[in-house]
């Protein structure tokens, strides 16, 4: 069946595991993260792993970083445990992907037993979404935004459009903090029937080793539906203290100064891709962590690159994108000079002077 043909368990850090000599352009973790004063609070935490977690304290405050009752909260390890939460423990009949998008969704759906509708978004559209698309039918549907590995972001009310009573509206927000001031986020709102809102620290606080996330609801049995489907003390006491230490003031602010930090290193790395020639196409109106870019003989451009000392992130296992695609993290102008005149080399277009 060709809607299988796509691997959707092949996530980004495939392309650098055990290879610790490459330039990471693939996954798309804040580098230099996590903060010293995060790792100190982690350290410390350490003392405490003799009790069993207590997750009070880090609901109530992310419950309180989104103006929410803690029973429209719940913490969970990293977003990736939270797809299989909504997976085996909301009702779906039919369930539908928007793609491209983040694979994991409709993975853990396939394994909870769902048959998986997708509704392809186009290139020819700039990947943006037409509500209209998704079948009136589908009682579940899942979208990102901003999209991986698109980096489209969506306006809040067309994704909002798509509720419906009956239907449950999962919108991954996992990137919406590198977005300056987070216009188009839905996290919070109880206005939206259906909605359910995945976050993620990894991306901003480098915690991809610690797993740790939350979801919000409109509705509080949505979470409590969720949480009876979680094994005991899912989060651990570590993965706690972070999830309580990135909500306070103090980390907000240094979360915004980083999405205005990334927000003109993405122009800049736009800019130079552009220097590159047509055949080198990058999705217009990135706002996220990361461009997604369209190239000749990418796979080859991408195994030359590798011998070179970069890493980018492949785009032919995202259903909807083809070999002709890959996904490259945004980072320092040093970084991307360096990386950007490489890429001309191996993909033999005038190079990217830095």
């Amino acid at each position: 069946m060709t809607l299988l043909a796509h691997d959707l368990r092949h996530h980004g850090d495939a392309e650098v595991r055990n290879a610790s000599d490459l330039t990471d352009l693939a996954v798309n973790v804040r580098s230099d993260t996590p903060p010293k004063w995060l790792k100190e609070r982690l350290a410390a935490s350490l003392d405490a792993l003799a009790a069993y977690p207590d997750g009070r304290a880090a609901r109530a405050a992310v419950a309180a970083r989104h103006g929410l009752p803690v029973e429209r909260v719940l913490l969970t390890a990293g977003a990736a445990e939270a797809f299989v939460l909504i997976a085996r423990a909301l009702p779906a009949r039919r369930p539908v992907v928007v793609h491209p998008q983040f694979t994991e969704p409709e993975a853990a759906l396939r394994d909870a037993g769902h048959e998986v509708g997708r509704v392809l978004l186009r290139e020819a559209d700039g990947f943006r979404l037409d509500p209209a698309a998704v079948p009136e039918e589908a009682d579940l549907v899942v979208i990102g935004n901003p999209t991986n590995p698109t980096s489209v972001l969506h306006p809040a009310a067309l994704v909002a459009r798509l509720a419906r009573p009956g239907r449950t509206l999962v919108v991954d927000e996992a990137f919406m903090d590198a977005v300056p001031g987070e216009p188009e986020a839905l996290v919070g709102r109880g206005d939206v029937p259906g909605l359910v809102v995945l976050r993620s620290l990894t991306k901003t606080w480098g915690l991809a080793g610690l797993r740790v996330g939350y979801v919000t609801a409109s509705e509080p049995e949505t979470i409590a539906a969720l949480e009876r489907a979680q094994p005991l003390w899912p989060v651990s006491t570590p993965a706690l203290v972070a999830a309580e230490a990135c909500v306070s003031p103090e980390a907000l602010a240094e979360a915004s100064s980083a999405a205005v930090r990334i927000a003109a290193d993405r122009a800049y790395l736009v800019a130079r891709l552009g220097e590159l020639g047509a055949s080198v196409r990058v999705v217009e109106g990135a706002r996220a962590s990361f461009v997604l870019v369209r190239m000749p003989d990418a796979a080859g451009v991408r195994a030359r690159l590798r011998t070179r000392g970069f890493a980018v992130r492949r785009g032919d296992t995202f259903p909807g994108l083809g070999e002709e695609w890959v996904r490259v993290a945004v980072r320092d102008v040093a970084t991307t000079d360096s990386f950007l005149r490489e890429l001309g080399a191996c993909a033999g277009l005038r190079a990217v002077g830095g």
